[in-house]
């Protein structure tokens, strides 16, 4: 098969190209940006990712860190002790504990078309999920199974909004009487 032509020709220096611009682009590439910044201060490009992370007592390999013990049938235990690592940066790991140790806020709401759906069944129904499946607000004509699921979903998601309207919704009933 013949060649095409752009391989034929011959290769000629772009004079009007920084090879160190482009190195430096390329070698940005291939390195992935380190989202940690304890981390990403850390780290030596120089060293490999296994000595890195060695460093920082974290592990490269967990089937190396934690192996699974071969039984023996005998019931002779080995030990294959290895040596421990010299960890030189331990700061990274009290700082990863520290931030794992943290509670993460639940983060979830709802819309606020689902929550008005909700007070209005609430509102309409009390507790009677049959009788909210038959209302005419049921526009996606959710099953009572469903709209107690929703219901749940926002006493989960919004409690203090929810107590603050079954506490308006009791509220008018006492001064009636």
């Amino acid at each position: 098969m013949p060649k095409t032509k752009q391989s034929k020709r011959r290769k000629r220096f772009d004079y009007n190209t920084d090879r160190k611009k482009l190195k430096k682009k390329f070698l940005k590439k291939a390195n992935p940006r380190i989202e940690h910044a304890q981390i990403r201060n850390a780290w030596d490009n120089n060293k490999s990712m296994a000595r890195n992370l060695q460093e920082m007592g974290l592990s490269f390999d967990p089937n190396r860190t934690l192996p699974i013990k071969k039984q023996t049938l005998l019931g002779g235990d080995t030990d294959d002790r290895r040596p421990a690592h010299i960890v030189t940066k331990p700061y990274i790991l009290t700082k990863l504990q520290e931030e794992a140790s943290l509670q993460e806020k639940d983060s979830k709401t709802l819309s606020s078309d689902l929550i008005e759906y909700a007070q209005h069944m609430i509102r309409e129904h009390k507790d009677n999920y049959k009788a909210m499946a038959r209302d005419e607000k049921n526009y996606y004509q959710d099953t009572p199974k469903q709209i107690k699921r929703k219901i749940n979903e926002y006493k989960r998601c919004h409690p203090q909004h929810y107590e603050a309207f079954v506490n308006s919704l009791a509220a008018p009933e006492a001064m009636d009487q």
